[in-house]
């Protein structure tokens, strides 16, 4: 019996997270709603791989991009699109793994904020304390909040972006409530400086605190955002770059450095470690330890 050709419009429902485990890549954490995967695209100990498991699309946070199930497999494979289907309609067993063609539903917000007030919380001042983050910045510039997420209870350092969602951080979490958006910190300055997340951008204030800098901020929240910045940085003058020293952060360098002619790359300052707030704790570390023999 000939088999009936696979076309992209059918390609497209099978489902992604079947997919890539036939192909060797599988969840660290899943629910009925998503699953998020280390990238199969390179090496990394933080799931940063997302497959939501309604949409069935996938999107690499660390990358910036995503798509469907054939966008995957012409990512994974370097093919082409008609490569694609040929590979996807090799195993019968993938279309046992459709998704469920269905209506979309209306679903419910699951957070529900309680209340967001000064940051005070003793837990949350600890766990800025263990990242040697100066209290009186951290106050400055966050707070605390207290929201329920499928009728759990939960508290944590929220950092507000420019959508009035926020990044929450805590020693157990790291997430953000509300919209995904970049944050921005204006003080009519023309130089600029670039954080990947809002505890880097702390321990850059917690460093140069005695300097009471006034620069214009943007913290993108993740590396993924970086793209949606560059609008933001056309009319600066000087733009200073504080990004991780990894795979995903060289790239995002190197993207911005594409789109602006004027991007000094600060990550030589603290190039023995990961991230900026790596480097305020060894320092920390370092000064108490010769404080202590001292």
């Amino acid at each position: 019996m000939k088999r009936e050709k696979l076309t992209c419009e059918k390609a497209r429902n099978i489902s992604i997270v079947p997919t890539l485990g036939k192909l060797g890549y599988f969840p660290i954490r899943e629910n009925e709603k998503e699953a998020w995967l280390l990238s199969p695209f390179r090496k990394e100990t933080q799931a940063s791989f997302k497959v939501s498991k309604q949409l069935n699309r996938w999107y690499d946070h660390g990358e910036g991009f995503g798509g469907n199930v054939i966008d995957l497999i012409i990512k994974l494979k370097g093919c082409n699109t008609k490569e694609a289907l040929s590979f996807l309609s090799q195993d019968n067993s993938f279309s046992f793994h459709q998704q469920e063609e269905s209506q979309p539903k209306k679903t419910k917000k699951e957070y529900e904020i309680i209340k967001t007030k000064k940051l005070e919380n003793q837990a949350l001042l600890d766990y800025l304390n263990y990242r040697c983050i100066d209290l009186e910045i951290a106050q400055q510039y966050c707070q605390e909040i207290y929201y329920l997420n499928k009728k759990k209870r939960y508290f944590a350092i929220a950092f507000q972006n420019d959508a009035k969602g926020y990044e929450l951080r805590n020693k157990y979490y790291k997430g953000c409530i509300g919209s995904k958006a970049v944050t921005s910190i204006k003080n009519n300055n023309p130089k600029l400086v670039i954080f990947e997340g809002f505890l880097d951008f702390l321990s850059y204030k917690t460093l140069f605190k005695s300097e009471s800098l006034q620069e214009d901020y943007i913290i993108s929240n993740s590396v993924g955002m970086i793209k949606r910045i560059i609008p933001k940085i056309a009319s600066y003058h000087t733009i200073y770059t504080y990004l991780d020293n990894d795979e995903p952060g060289e790239k995002a360098i190197a993207f911005l450095k594409q789109n602006h002619s004027a991007i000094f790359n600060c990550s030589s300052f603290y190039h023995q470690h990961n991230d900026l707030n790596e480097y305020l704790m060894q320092r920390v570390s370092q000064k108490e330890s010769k404080s202590g023999r001292g």
